[in-house]
Order: C-alpha cells, then sequence, then structure tokens
C-alpha cells in the first residue's frame, strides 16, 4: 500500500471510530492507563511517588496484553468475526489497538527518561552500569555472580538439532548469539536465550556512604556471559520479555465436583505457553534476531516494543521499597471511626450491630469491623453458622484463619470459594482446599459464572431466639487491599437483608429458586432489566416534569443495552451523572444523543472501587450497592449482587459519597465527546477539594445536608442521622 492510500486507510478508521455511538472498550482502557501515567508525569509528588505509578502502567499494560489483547488473537488466530464498538472488524481493528499502545509505550519511556531518571540523582541515587562500579564494588558483584546467579543460569541452544525452547512470559530474557572462534561465517553463528532468575531481586544494592546505587541484574549477567560460553565469541546479547496470551474459558463438564480444579490448574499451565501477542526489547537489539522471533511467534512490527533504557518499569517497586526511601511516599491517613458508628472497634460487635445498621467507607474507615466480626463470631460458643462468598483474599489472610477457627470449634462453615479470579486462582485453590482440609463445607463456584458478589451471613442464637447478622460489601475479604481500594460494606442485622441473604446462599449452594428478594438485585438473573426498569422510571419521570436524575459510580461502563437506556434518559431531559473509573464506553455530551450525560474519571492516591448506583425516583432516592459495575460479564456471566441502602443515614453517607465525587478538582477527569479526557483544574476563586483527603474529615452535619440534583428537587431529604454520635474510642 502506498502512502496515500495507507492515509486514506487510516482517516477512514478514524472516521468510524468517531461516528460511532460508543467509545471502544480496549481504547477507553488505555485512555485510563494514560491517566495514571498522568500521576507519574505530575511534578508535584516526589520522584518516588511518580516512580510508583509508572511502575503500576507497566503491571496493568502486562494485565492487558495477556489478557485483552490475548483475547482478540483468540478472534484473529481460529478465523472468528469480532466488530469492536467502534464500528472496526477485528484485522483492522488490531492494527489501530496497537498503534494506540505503542504511541503509549513511547510516552512511558519518555516519562522515564525525561521526567523521573534525572531527578533520582537528587535523591542520591542513580540506576548504574558496570563501568560506574569502584575496583572493590566490581569485585563484590563478580562474586555475587559466580555464587548467587551463575548457578542458576541455563542456555538453551536452538538450532537444527535442538527444538525452540519455551520462554516464559513476563520474564527477563537474554538472547545469545555465539559463533566459533576465529570464525566470521554467519552459517557458524548459534542462538541461545538464557533467562534470568525470576527469584532474584532486579537490582544489586550498592551503599555507599553518599550514594546509593541500584545495578540492573541483566547488567551483571551481560558482564559476565562470557563464563556461560567458553571458548567461543559473542556476537550479541540481546534482552527480551514476552506477554503471552493469558484469555482463557472453562469448558462445560458433566463432572464438575471431579474435574473441576483439575481443569484449572490445567487452564492455569496453558497459559504459560500460550501464544506470544507482545515482544519487549532493548533498543539496539540485534535486527537478525528480531526477525527470527517475529517468524516464530507468527507476530510483526505492530507486536514490537522497544525499550527506553530499562525493559519493564515493575522493577522500581523494589527501588520504591529500600528503606532509604521509604518516607518519600506520603503515608496514608489514619483510618476514621465510621459516621454511623461512632468507634472502630466495640468489646462486641454483635451489640453494636443491633443498635443501628452500619456503613464502612474503606479506606477512611477501618476494615478491622469486619475481622472482629469474623474472629468473634469463630470464638463465640453461641454462633451455629458462618456462610460467606469470597473472591480474592489476602496472602496472610485473616479470613482464612478466622473460619479455620471456626470449623475447629464446630461451627458450620459455608464458603463459595470463586477460584477462576484471574490470576488468583492458585492462590485460591490453596486457600480453598485449606478450608476443605479442616471441614468447612467449600464450593468451588457455579459452573460457568464467576461467583463476584461479596455476602456474609452468621448465624447466632441468642435466648430463644435466632439472630441474623449479615455484611454485603462492593469489594472483596481483603484486608490489604482495604487499605488501598476505595469500597463501602455494611453491617446489618435487618431482618429483611438477612432473609434475602439466606435465600441466596440456598440458590447458589443447592437447587432453588427463589421468590423475588426485598432489597438485593442479582445478576445473572434480573439485574440489567431491573436497572433498565429504573433508568426508565427516570425518564418517566423528566418528561412528566417530575423530579428525576441517576448518578452511578462504577469501575467500569460498557453494557451497551444500559448505555442505549441511558441515551434514551438523557434524551427524555434526565440529568445523569456517570463517576467511572476504568473503562467507559458511553459516548458523553453528543448532539441529540447524550447531552445531559457528565462522565468523570477519579484517578490518584486511592483505587476507586466502590460501586453506587442513585436514581432520584421523584424526590424519594433509590441508592444501592454492590458488587457489579455495568458489563456484559457482570450481568450475564457473573453471580453478582447490589442492595439497596434501606436506612435513611446510610443512605445520606452514600450520597454524600456521590456528591464529594462529583466535587473533587483534584483527581478527576472529564471525558469528552470524542473520547479524551481532560483533567479538573481548580479554577481562579475555588478551592483544591480532594476526596482522598476530605472523607477523612467529614462531619455528620455535613451528611446531613448532602443532596444530589439540586435543581430539579423541590422536597427536602428527611434525616434520621443522630444529633450525636458516640465519641471514639480510638
Amino acid at each position: 500500500m502506498d502512502e496515500g492510500k495507507f492515509m486514506r486507510a487510516g482517516d477512514k478508521v478514524n472516521e468510524l471510530i468517531e461516528q460511532s455511538d460508543f467509545i471502544s472498550r480496549d481504547l477507553s482502557w488505555l485512555k485510563f492507563n494514560e491517566r495514571v501515567l498522568d500521576q507519574a508525569c505530575d511534578p508535584t509528588r516526589s520522584v518516588f511517588d511518580r516512580l510508583k505509578f509508572l511502575a503500576i502502567t507497566a503491571s496493568n499494560l502486562d494485565e492487558f496484553f495477556s489478557i485483552r489483547v490475548g483475547s482478540l488473537y483468540n478472534y484473529l488466530d481460529y478465523g472468528k468475526e469480532r466488530v469492536d464498538y467502534s464500528g472496526l472488524r477485528e484485522v483492522p481493528f488490531r492494527k489501530t489497538l496497537l498503534r494506540s499502545l505503542q504511541q503509549f509505550v513511547s510516552e512511558q519511556n519518555q516519562c522515564y527518561k525525561e521526567d523521573l531518571l534525572p531527578l533520582l540523582h537528587e535523591h542520591n541515587c542513580s540506576l548504574a552500569r558496570m563501568d560506574d562500579l569502584s575496583e572493590v564494588e566490581t569485585e563484590k558483584v563478580s562474586e555475587y555472580f559466580d555464587r548467587t546467579i551463575y548457578p542458576m543460569l541455563t542456555p538453551m541452544l536452538y538450532d537444527y538439532t535442538h527444538v525452540f525452547p519455551v520462554l516464559l512470559a513476563k520474564v527477563l530474557i537474554l538472547g545469545v548469539i555465539t559463533q566459533v572462534s576465529g570464525t566470521t561465517s554467519e552459517e557458524d553463528r548459534k542462538l541461545s536465550f538464557v533467562q534470568l532468575p525470576p527469584n532474584l531481586p532486579r537490582f544489586y544494592i550498592i551503599e555507599r556512604e553518599d550514594e546509593i546505587l541500584f545495578l540492573p541484574l541483566e547488567n551483571i549477567i551481560k558482564a559476565y556471559i562470557k563464563k556461560l560460553y567458553r571458548n567461543v565469541d559473542i556476537v550479541s546479547t540481546n534482552l527480551i520479555r514476552i506477554i503471552r496470551n493469558g484469555d482463557f474459558s472453562l469448558e462445560e463438564n458433566d463432572d464438575m465436583e471431579v474435574d473441576f480444579i483439575d481443569e484449572i490448574k490445567q487452564k492455569i499451565k496453558n497459559r504459560r505457553l500460550g501464544r506470544v501477542v507482545k515482544v519487549e526489547v532493548e533498543h539496539d537489539v540485534d535486527e537478525d534476531l528480531l526477525s527470527l522471533l517475529k517468524k516464530r511467534w507468527e507476530i510483526d512490527d505492530f507486536n514490537v516494543f522497544r525499550a527506553g533504557g530499562l525493559l519493564d518499569y515493575t522493577c522500581f517497586w523494589q527501588l520504591i521499597g529500600h528503606s532509604e526511601f521509604k518516607d518519600q511516599i506520603p503515608p496514608m491517613h489514619a483510618p476514621v471511626p465510621p459516621l454511623t458508628m461512632g468507634r472502630e472497634r466495640s468489646a462486641d460487635i454483635f451489640e453494636v450491630m443491633r443498635e443501628r445498621d452500619i456503613l464502612l467507607h474503606h479506606p477512611y474507615n477501618n476494615f478491622e469491623p469486619v475481622l472482629q466480626l469474623l474472629e468473634q463470631a469463630a470464638e463465640d460458643p453461641n454462633v451455629l453458622s458462618i456462610k460467606l462468598t469470597i473472591y480474592r483474599l489476602a496472602k496472610k489472610s485473616r479470613v482464612t484463619e478466622a473460619l479455620l477457627t471456626a470449623a475447629e470449634n464446630g461451627k458450620h462453615v459455608a464458603v463459595l470459594f470463586e477460584v477462576k479470579a484471574r490470576f488468583d486462582e492458585e492462590n485460591n485453590i490453596r486457600e480453598a482446599q485449606r478450608l476443605q482440609k479442616a471441614g468447612c463445607f467449600v464450593i468451588y463456584g457455579i459452573g460457568l459464572l464467576k461467583t463476584h458478589t461479596k455476602l456474609l451471613l452468621i448465624v447466632r442464637k441468642e435466648a430463644e431466639k435466632v439472630v441474623r447478622y449479615a455484611h454485603l460489601s462492593t469489594g472483596n475479604y481483603n484486608e490489604d487491599t482495604a487499605r488501598l481500594y476505595t469500597d463501602i460494606g455494611l453491617l446489618t442485622t435487618n431482618e429483611e437483608y438477612t432473609h434475602d441473604i439466606s435465600e441466596f446462599f440456598n440458590v447458589i449452594t443447592g437447587h432453588s429458586l427463589p421468590s423475588d428478594y426485598r432489597n438485593l438485585i442479582t445478576a445473572p438473573r434480573q439485574m440489567r432489566d431491573r436497572i433498565i426498569e429504573m433508568i426508565r422510571k427516570e425518564a418517566e419521570n423528566a418528561r412528566n416534569g417530575l423530579p428525576s436524575g441517576i448518578c452511578i459510580k462504577i469501575n467500569s461502563l460498557e453494557d451497551k443495552a444500559i448505555i442505549e437506556e441511558l441515551y434514551v434518559a438523557s434524551q427524555a431531559g434526565v440529568k445523569i451523572d456517570l463517576i467511572v473509573r476504568g473503562i467507559c464506553c458511553i459516548r458523553p455530551g453528543r448532539q441529540g444523543l447524550s447531552e445531559n450525560i457528565r462522565v468523570r474519571s477519579i484517578v490518584g492516591d486511592l483505587l476507586e472501587h466502590s460501586r453506587i448506583y442513585y436514581f432520584q425516583n421523584n424526590d424519594d432516592p433509590m441508592v444501592y450497592g454492590g458488587s457489579a459495575d455495568v458489563m456484559v460479564r457482570s450481568f450475564d456471566r457473573r453471580i453478582e449482587s447490589l442492595f439497596l441502602l434501606v436506612s435513611e443515614r446510610v443512605r445520606q453517607e452514600a450520597i454524600l459519597m456521590l456528591e464529594y465525587n462529583l466535587r473533587d478538582n483534584v483527581n478527576s477527569y472529564e471525558l469528552r465527546e470524542d473520547g479524551t479526557y481532560e483533567k479538573c483544574h481548580v479554577g481562579e476563586g475555588t478551592k483544591p477539594f480532594d476526596i482522598h483527603s476530605a472523607f477523612f474529615e467529614t462531619k455528620p452535619e455535613e451528611v446531613m445536608e448532602a443532596r444530589l440534583f439540586r435543581e430539579e428537587t423541590s422536597s427536602e431529604i428527611t434525616q434520621d442521622i443522630p444529633d450525636e454520635v458516640p465519641e471514639s474510642t480510638n
């Protein structure tokens, strides 16, 4: 194709993308990672804080290639048809997506080389080369190579007598070209691969009196590579790194109980052998080697990404974690007591829960009340049973330990353990089998559905009656991520909730078809239809001149049916505010389609993970929290739940959360009609409002005053938040 035709083809692709009423899911995700990279480019942050965000963009990108690009290649490799939301078919979309990814990686490299690397010297540290070392330091590095690195290295030859080796994904690999000493013929050259040990630190650290040097592992191995190849000449050493297709789906099994775990384990193994979708190379890679790799892995230049000095920016976690620089990362604010609880820990969590519904807002509120509930239940002789769903756990999980204790104490423990949680499969299988061996009743998922809902139910005998205690959440039972992810959780003894949760567990652990839940909306049974009903109700109210409005805070918005209903509601006059952290396929502000829709994304120090759905409902707001995003997979391929917030004070606190999200002008980005995002800035005469700080300082009176769509509403919201909240015992 000549240059003119190529330009015209590009114009046609761009025109298709711009004309579509939907934004591409994958291109939207890339915009999200650009917002994360924007944090790494923020000069108001410390260089170590910025390196942290650069490392996050790298790990995000690895997963994106493994899953989303991998999924695209499932269509390309097997000749299956696919039309993206942008209107592009699979072949032109591959080029569009990979071209955009090339641009993003270029921006990553520029941020690293031009913005961050020069700043390290200001903190008396640097990334070192072998030439930077003193004689004594070189001797220590040589000894480290001989004693630690050398025994772990295994050259793998590839020629007509040796098959091409299986190279691991996300591992640094040296492609070494050698030839017999004294010969110059290219026919005498040999190619072998050396995988760098992934269980060794990426950097060898040299601490001088006034400076800390971080020497990359690959520099050491390149310096002493001759020890692996004696009596031959080394023509070139080329550092590469690959990402393989990690997207797999489970096949239906006649005997799921017997085969399910084995199938998961086999799929994990297959992920390690998946087709190569990305190759990272150094800028001066041997072109003959690169040509061979492209041919071998059936890829082209679109899949090849040239590094800007270092391969794999996730290595900066080691540098950030060094004791010398820990104080360079802003410390987390200490958690504050929940507004509806007044204290983070009580001698008897059951007593506190009997008093009122308690809304927890993590990490502003500690995760401790949830752990206390489980640990107290495990030891309490009056507790009869514990049931919960688990999607992801901390590595050293207090949740697991509490369940093991409960089982040892003779309580009935039932756990729906989702072993298909992506990239946590092995940890989840291990933890589930520990629970099973201890006598817990463990269910390994429900067929092909992923169990993503987060529910806990405790049954306790009290005098002549049985009381049920529940926790419903938007986040996982993971005390580690609860310090970094914003989530909400509801602690309650409300019998309508506990009845619904009991029914829910009977459905997923047995053979039961529930009647309608009172306060739960579940997927895949009814969630999409119920959300559509509520959107249509807002549209009807708007047409009739009644108060209306929709505000939804989620991680991702992708389901076409919901987006189309939001478009219709917008055209009916409904004001719609969407707070979508990541993927967002809706196109806001398009004339005749979505003038009344605004979309913002919040990206900052904390990972926004809460899901809150608000419907104005003629000034009688309906507010839901839950586990589900607005995605096809959430509605059709996952077990999810949304829970109605029935307590007025709890509902008001959730409304305040949404109001604060809409006020934020420090961490927010506005989505434009063309699919780009614009950073919100503090205007002249306007004070900065940072939700990641503001939620630590929220007062009960602010909760009482919270309202959305003030212009559209006419009646006052009734309050039942107590005037006084018990003083914190913290």
